[in-house]
């Protein structure tokens, strides 16, 4: 159980960083991420809220203070990081690996997350 737990935050908190550093850049580097939000064909309207979700959506995953906000910052993540997919491979740049690297360690916390849980459950289960 503690392994678990262990991973759970080495992967969740490299996936923070990652998402962090990213939204970060949407504001220090805002008119680079302008041109590239234009070469994927999205609208760079989107870049600051986008940041701020990202960041609201860290905090929701990192203090669980609420599962269904938890769970929506998950499930928001993995639409933002599959359409990034998508659009770099759509516009054939090569830069998917990012967001496919990000896939990755979204779907090792939560895979993690419920060991945890589930560790927690056959725990209290037996006593």
């Amino acid at each position: 159980m503690k392994a678990n737990k262990i991973i759970y935050w080495i992967i969740t908190g490299l996936f923070s960083f990652m998402i962090l550093a990213g939204a970060s850049f949407y504001f220090i580097g805002h008119d680079e991420v302008v041109l590239s939000f234009i070469a994927l064909g999205y609208s760079p309207a989107i870049i600051y809220p986008l940041a701020v979700a990202k960041i609201l959506g860290i905090i929701a995953i990192t203090t669980k203070k609420s599962k269904i906000l938890k769970n929506l910052a998950y499930l928001g993540f993995a639409t933002n990081l599959t359409l990034a997919v998508i659009a770099h491979l759509s516009v054939g740049d090569g830069e998917q690996g990012g967001a496919l690297m990000g896939l990755a360690l979204l779907v090792g916390s939560i895979f993690f997350e419920w060991r945890m849980n589930t560790s927690k459950e056959l725990a209290l289960a037996t006593k």
